[in-house]
C-alpha cells in the first residue's frame, strides 16, 4: 500500500476524515490490515500491537504526517478545522502583528 495514495483516497471517499486523525488512522489500519490478509473483525489487539511493533503496520504519525501534507498541497482535501485553524485565527494574527496586506 502506498500510503500517500491510499490517504488521499481515504479523505475523498470520507469526508469525516478530514478533520479527525484518530479516525482517520484507524480506517487506515482497518484497511491495512485487510491488505495484510486478516480480518480487522476478528483479529485480536494482541495481534496487531505484534505487527505494529514490528513495524508491519504504518506508523500513526506517519500517517498524521501524510494527512497534512495533503491537506496543505490540495484545498479540496482541507476540512473544516484546517479553516479554522489556518484561516480565521491566521488571518487574526496577521492583523495582530501589523502584516496587512498594503493596498498598493
Amino acid at each position: 500500500m502506498k500510503t500517500k495514495i491510499e490517504i488521499e483516497k481515504l479523505l475523498i471517499k470520507s469526508p469525516h476524515l478530514k478533520d479527525s486523525d484518530n479516525k482517520l488512522i484507524a480506517t487506515y489500519w482497518f484497511r491495512e490490515l485487510e491488505y495484510l490478509g486478516l480480518d480487522p473483525k476478528t483479529a485480536s489487539a494482541y495481534d496487531f500491537l505484534k505487527l505494529y511493533s514490528q513495524s508491519n503496520v504504518t506508523n500513526a504519525e506517519t500517517i498524521r504526517r501524510m494527512r497534512a501534507k495533503l491537506q496543505e498541497e490540495k484545498k479540496d482535501l482541507r476540512g473544516k478545522v484546517y479553516y479554522k485553524r489556518k484561516g480565521i485565527m491566521q488571518e487574526k494574527w496577521r492583523e495582530e502583528l501589523g502584516y496587512e496586506k498594503n493596498s498598493q
